[in-house]
Formats: structure tokens, sequence, C-alpha cells
């Protein structure tokens, strides 16, 4: 079967997730950052999350290495067009990065230059149809910077960013503590997606459905409540599940546990992304490949595809032009 038939599009991508050893390494040079290796091989064992990870908490600290090369507009530039053209290169389309900009701001640059950063760069390029989801982070003292992030949405917004998330330790941090973040995005009228049911159960969905989220970062969790999932179906709120990435998190133990076969029988849309492709060391056609192998037919990865791209926070227009690569 030809899997990256349907790896189209990925509406939950990471950005410093998602960096290669060879442009973190190339950056890092040029700027005299230090790693603890410059060998490509080697390096990955830093990236890239071991077996034994025991959860998530565990799994983001993957993320402080990346994240070095993300602290000038050089890196943030060399490290998008890095991905965006991998991207291309494995057969997708269309995909939203999500980032958060204030993780980019250590080394003197302003949340509002990152931004105009990527979205110029995003432009520019002619790789791959991408968009951006600017992320608030969970955390102790993240509201000042996470109200700015959302200020920086809506200027930003239809020139190359596309809606709001809130990222990071969901159990340690409950969305309810972000409250105010989505009160101001939700009288912007801009689109949000929040991560939820990953870490925590199903009534962190319930939160996030609460909060007006029009999708939900993995939210596998939500079959663990009946009306949660009524609430997901009648709203119809889509699913962002990355598969390989719940199963490093220990969000799941083994792919037989991702609720796939019970969200389809209650009618609630679900996407198919890779959260973070270093990380977790995969690619989109490799997800659907899984799905395969737990018994899905050719006509529901089909369905799953065309659920991303219904899903995806652009124009009806361009839904139409990219279900044509799949149907």
């Amino acid at each position: 079967m030809n899997y990256k038939k349907y790896a189209i599009a990925d509406i939950h991508l990471h950005l410093d997730g998602s960096l290669s050893s060879k442009v973190i390494i190339e950056v890092a040079k040029e700027e005299g950052i230090k790693l603890p290796t410059y060998c490509l091989h080697k390096l990955n064992k830093y990236l890239r999350v071991p077996k034994n990870c025991q959860s998530l908490n565990e799994y983001l600290e993957r993320f402080s290495l990346p994240n070095l090369v993300l602290q000038s507009k050089n890196g943030l530039r060399k490290c998008s067009l890095d991905l965006l053209e991998r991207l291309s290169k494995q057969g997708l389309k269309y995909c939203e990065v999500r980032m958060a900009p204030q993780l980019s701001t250590a080394q003197g640059l302003t949340q509002k230059e990152v931004v105009e950063t990527l979205v110029t760069t995003f432009a520019e390029q002619k790789f791959i149809r991408a968009n951006l989801i600017l992320c608030c982070m969970r955390g102790k003292d993240t509201h000042e910077a996470n109200m700015e992030t959302v200020e920086l949405a809506k200027e930003f917004y239809g020139k190359g960013v596309v809606a709001v998330d809130l990222a990071g330790a969901e159990a340690l941090f409950p969305n309810e503590l972000f409250q105010k973040e989505f009160e101001l995005a939700k009288k912007y009228q801009l689109p949000y997606t929040i991560h939820s049911g990953e870490a925590s159960g199903a009534k962190s969905v319930e939160s996030a459905i609460k909060m007006g989220a029009l999708r939900i970062g993995h939210g596998i969790h939500s079959v663990e409540d009946k009306n949660v999932v009524k609430l997901l179906e009648k709203h119809v709120i889509c699913l962002e599940i990355c598969p390989k990435s719940n199963l490093d998190t220990k969000a799941i133990k083994s792919y037989s546990d991702l609720p796939f076969k019970q969200l389809k029988e209650a009618g609630v849309k679900f996407t198919i992304n890779t959260d973070n492709m270093t990380v977790s060391n995969t690619e989109l056609w490799k997800e659907y490949r899984t799905l395969s192998k737990l018994g899905f037919k050719e006509n529901e990865l089909q369905e799953f595809a065309l659920n991303t791209i219904d899903a995806a926070f652009i124009s009806d227009a361009e839904k139409i032009v990219l279900k044509k690569f799949i149907i």
C-alpha cells in the first residue's frame, strides 16, 4: 500500500520537536552554540525520546536542545526552511507548524520579531503550503507572555498565522489556569486548538470544549467519559491524534489502546499527525502505516486524511485543491 498517498497534510506538528540534526549542527556552528556532539548520528540520541521514557514531562525534556538554535532570525529561518523542505520531499502538500514565540526570546529577540521572521520565511519559501499556529505555554509565570502571543496572533492572523494553541505540561497546569488567554482569543475571533486529553483525562477535553476550542490536540482520553464524546460529536470538534507520540509519552501502552474505533463509531472526527518528527522519530506516512497494521482499510485511511484537510484552518477553496491529491 502506498501510505504516502494519504500523508498529504499534517496539522499538529511542532517546529522545535521536528528539527533535523543537520540543521541544528549547521546553525550551532554558525552561531557558536555549544552542542554535546557535532556528529549527526550521535546528536540524534539527544534529540529522540528514549524507549524507556515514562511520561509527557520526560518527553518534553528533549526540546531544550533544539530550542538553542531557535534564538536568532538566522536560526529560525534556516530551521523552518529545512523542515518545510523535508516535509515537501516526504510528499506533504500542506502543514500547520506550531511554535511558542516566547521560547525563542532568550537571546534578545522579541516575540514579534520571532513571528515576523517565521511568517516572512513561510511566505517566501516554495516547498509547501504552510501556516503557523502560535502556542501559549503552560507554566507558573507565563500569563504575560501568553497574552502577548495572543495579541500577535491577532496582528498576524490571515498573514501566515491561522490559530492559537496551549502547549506544555498538561497534567501539571490544567486548562482552567489559562482561561483569560482564550477569552482574549475568543474576543478577537481567533480560532484555537488546545492540547488536552493526552497526559490528563476526559475532563481536560471537556474544559477545552467549554473554553471554545475548535480542535483538540491529542484528546485520546476523551473516550473515558461518554458525555465528553457526545460533546465532541455534537460540536463537530476534531481530535488531532499523533499515534507514535502518544506511545512515546506513555499516554497509551500500545497502539491497540488508541481509541480510533470507539471514536469512529461515536461519530467523532479525528486526524492523523506526527506531533514531533524528530523527538518521536517518525514521518506522516509511517503514522498511516500504523493504522493499516491496526486493521484499517484504504477507504478508512482516505477518510482520516480527508478529515485532516477538513479540520485545517484554511479556506474551503484551499481544501478542495488538497483533496484532489487524495481522491
